[in-house]
């Protein structure tokens, strides 16, 4: 499939090079919004329809909000809002919202299409206006929506001045209905007691996750396929490399791919594998996670000795919380901004225990989020707090003692069981270093160095993962049946993914020495019985899910 590659790009030197050699027309991957190439998961769907719905209510509600990670598609979605309001609503969008209180009503006027020039600078002269404009809008029928992108970036002030534009009501009905989408911080910011007149105003709220290893490989089949091109040139290996260091989000996911397809078009490669991936990646992302457990394990392979040794037991579990499986409005007292200090970072993060309530329900809606566990699968968190042996058909938790760097070899996300003075609280493991470990916590990164952790986290731990409904909750020598099967599966992903000496469904002295060096490998007790930790252990090796951050700075 050699081409002349001066010719390709001349043939549109405004598009990739790589076009014409995948046999596409257009970039599937542009990090610009198209309509064209949207691809909506089931997340995506509900939080558009939670916008529908919010707008739709017209003068009964006041606010909607939708928050997500950058690059999970909010934007997105909010052109697709536009796409699909109904004639009689007219639309002020704001990009820019990091504005006075004044030239935030200026800038609503003006997108309006609001003659303003005799009352710039002058609040009350704006406010007149844009109320006689709402007037006359409800008298003819209309409805009037405010979407503010990046709400997060919105002072305390204008944030009020937003909440009392409001108050410009009939006798029957609201004027003006605020959309306000952004980054997590919004919940954080919405969630200052001085704002909470703002926050109970709002009707509907969607927190946008990103997309699971098959919607990442659906989305990037139908980008392609909206693209012009006839098969998908990313290998199985290759997509689920995509996904380990997208981590779903449909920007990186797009940033990733173009640079992978540009290397491959460059190579001569037609089908696009993980090494292709993974190059792609560590040039265009400011980290990229490295293979971590298969480089400990040839390195226990080879006769290095075992830094660490912990037996892992089971506690007993402590009944939590309640709440459905929705995305609550995180507390105050996070830091929204990254603190560089040890010392503040220690003081913002002991503050962050003390005053944050509701932290444990908050840690556990992260964690079923990051695994993509829905209400479809857990009616409500009230059950999975509880860390049952099995919170749900294919779901597993474990709750027990370890290590930092015992959990580091789990690579990942997980629950830690904190204390400060007497208060209790759990918080997110979303990364670790050399020196430091990321905490989510109260809508927060709180990166610490290992150290300054200690003071705060005995050792206590929960982990879920997901587990094939198939797959007992103990195996041992002598056992048969398809967890036999998973389990040699799993194992041969340390192999390089090498299936063809699997063998059969039987737990024999092979499989059993195997097992006891997993067990040395995961600090766990090397009895060559699989229990809940040897499972979590096997279930690290897939490199599906979610997985901890190593560029913890």
């Amino acid at each position: 499939m050699r081409q002349d590659r001066t010719k390709i790009a001349a043939d549109d030197y405004t598009n990739p090079m790589y076009l014409a050699y995948y046999g596409l027309k257009e970039a599937p991957f542009s990090i610009t919004p198209d309509p064209r190439f949207v691809f909506l998961s089931d997340r995506h769907r509900d939080g558009l329809a939670h916008l529908l719905y919010g707008i739709g209510q017209g003068g009964s509600s006041g606010f909607v909000q939708l928050t997500g990670e950058v690059g999970t598609g909010k934007t997105t979605l909010s052109r697709l809002v536009l796409e699909s309001l109904p004639d009689q609503v007219r639309v002020a969008l704001i990009l820019n919202p990091r504005l006075s209180p004044v030239e935030l009503v200026e800038a609503i006027c003006e997108d309006l299409h609001l003659d303003v020039s005799h009352a710039r600078r002058s609040l009350k002269e704006l406010v007149d206006a844009l109320n006689r404009y709402l007037l006359q809008a409800f008298s003819e029928g209309l409805r009037v929506v405010v979407i503010i992108d990046e709400a997060q970036n919105l002072s305390n002030d204008a944030l009020e001045q937003v909440r009392l534009l409001t108050n410009l009501e009939t006798p029957t009905q609201k004027l003006l209905q605020i959309v306000l989408l952004g980054q997590p911080e919004l919940r954080v910011v919405l969630a200052q007691p001085e704002l909470r007149q703002l926050a109970q105003r709002i009707t509907a709220r969607y927190h946008l996750t990103p997309l699971n290893a098959v919607e990442t490989e659906a989305y990037v089949r139908h980008r392609i396929a909206v693209g012009g091109g006839a098969r998908n040139p990313f290998s199985r290996l290759g997509l689920r490399a995509l996904y380990r260091h997208s981590h779903g989000v449909p920007r990186l996911i797009n940033i990733i791919a173009d640079r992978a397809l540009m290397a491959g078009f460059a190579h001569e490669q037609e089908s696009i594998g993980e090494r292709l991936v993974n190059r792609a990646a560590k040039e265009t992302l400011p980290g990229t996670p490295r293979n971590f457990l298969r480089r400990q394990w040839r390195w226990l392979a080879g006769g290095a000795t075992l830094l660490f040794a912990l037996g892992i037991g089971l506690i007993a579990r402590e009944q939590l919380h309640s709440a459905p499986i929705v995305t609550p409005p995180p507390a105050a007292a996070a830091i929204s901004e990254p603190v560089n200090d040890d010392a503040e970072r220690l003081n913002a993060f002991s503050r962050a225990l003390k005053q944050t309530p509701d932290a444990d329900i908050n840690a556990w809606m992260q964690l079923l989020s990051r695994w993509q566990i829905t209400s479809a699968e857990i009616a409500s968190v009230k059950e999975a707090t509880r860390c049952p042996t099995t919170i749900a058909p294919g779901i597993d938790c474990l709750h027990g003692h370890g290590t930092l760097e015992q959990l580091a070899r789990f690579d990942r996300p997980l629950l830690l069981l904190l204390e400060n003075d007497g208060a209790h609280a759990t918080a997110l493991l979303s990364g670790t270093s050399k020196q430091r470990v990321r905490l989510d916590f109260a809508g927060s990164h709180f990166d610490l160095d290992k150290q300054t952790l200690a003071q705060f986290w005995p050792g206590e731990f929960i982990a879920i993962w997901r587990l094939p409904s198939n797959v007992p909750l103990a195996l041992k020598k002598g056992d048969t049946g398809p967890g036999i099967a998973w389990v040699k599966d799993q194992l041969s992903r340390l192999d390089g993914g090498k299936q063809a000496d699997i063998g059969p469904a039987y737990f024999d002295a092979a499989l059993e020495e195997r097992i006891r060096k997993l067990q040395q490998a995961y600090s766990i007790s090397a009895d060559g019985i699989i229990g809940p930790e040897t499972l979590l252990a096997l279930s690290a090796l897939d490199e599906t899910g979610p997985h901890l951050v190593r560029n913890v700075d």
